[in-house]
């Protein structure tokens, strides 16, 4: 009887310590890393915090390698890798933590995931689509303090906890069909336009197709459906609508266009 306990025991542990390691690549969890809330409205300032981190080395990376469209010069970055690895350096160096205001922390979460991505192109140079890699979003790549996230950890168990559904239009996932690569770097001081703006031009680009009788929206809005839900109201409508040019109907009907996954190379 005691063996077949003891039997049972290791199996809930391992099961547990398996369910822990599936959580954590998934980005479930947060693995330790603070989770803010925005107090809706988000303002943008730099007065409130514990820290302010530099991200201009970023910002000039940007500029240089990234084009009106949001369309990324994969070669330029290589030549600047060694800028770009002295960026990733100076984030693993930082420990984000509640001292930081939210702005700080929407800030350095959505550059660390659009950095890492960028990188992650760069050490598979022929690929055609980040799905092409091994696990692009389950393994750990991106350094911060004593660990390694996910590139799906920062989505999942850190970005999106922090109930701000425009995250979903500044991190880019390097494929066509994404929000286009901001050609500047996030900050806490600008963080609330900067989202506005990219919010904004994605939901009246061509990935969507908006008239006053249907809506033709992004697999974006289907992937994460209930992050746009506005006080409760289960439809998409309203959330699009604040951000669109052109109105729909609350009862117009809503489709989703196809995903392109294919590298988004100058």
């Amino acid at each position: 009887m005691k063996n077949i306990l003891r039997f049972f025991s290791i199996l809930l542990i391992t099961y547990t310590v398996q369910s822990c390691a599936v959580l954590s690549a998934g980005g479930i969890i947060s693995q330790g890393q603070p989770t803010k809330e925005v107090t809706q409205p988000l303002t943008s300032t730099t007065a409130n915090s514990a820290v302010n981190v530099d991200h201009s080395q970023f910002d000039s990376l940007l500029k240089k390698h990234v084009n009106a469209q949001g369309l990324v010069d994969y070669d330029g970055f290589t030549e600047d890798r060694t800028l770009l690895e002295g960026y990733l350096n100076q984030l693993a160096e930082l420990d984000p933590n509640n001292d930081w205001s939210v702005q700080e922390l929407l800030a350095y979460y959505i550059n660390l995931y659009n950095a890492v991505t960028i990188d992650l192109i760069l050490d598979n140079p022929n690929v055609k689509s980040i799905k092409d890699i091994d696990g692009p979003w389950t393994k750990g790549r991106a350094k911060v303090g004593n660990r390694e996230l996910s590139l799906g950890g920062i989505e999942n168990g850190i970005l999106r906890k922090m109930n701000e559904p425009r995250i979903h239009f500044a991190i880019n996932c390097a494929s066509i069909s994404c929000p286009p690569l901001l050609r500047e770097a996030y900050t806490a001081g600008k963080i609330n336009e900067q989202l506005d703006k990219a919010t904004t031009e994605f939901i009246n680009c061509d990935k969507n197709t908006i008239t006053e009788d249907k809506a033709e929206l992004s697999s974006i809005f289907k992937f994460y459906t209930k992050d746009f839900y506005i006080n409760g109201n289960e439809s998409l409508i309203p959330y699009v609508n604040t951000y669109s040019d052109t109105k729909a109907r609350l009862d117009a009907p809503v489709t989703f266009k196809e995903y392109d996954w294919g590298l988004n190379k100058q």
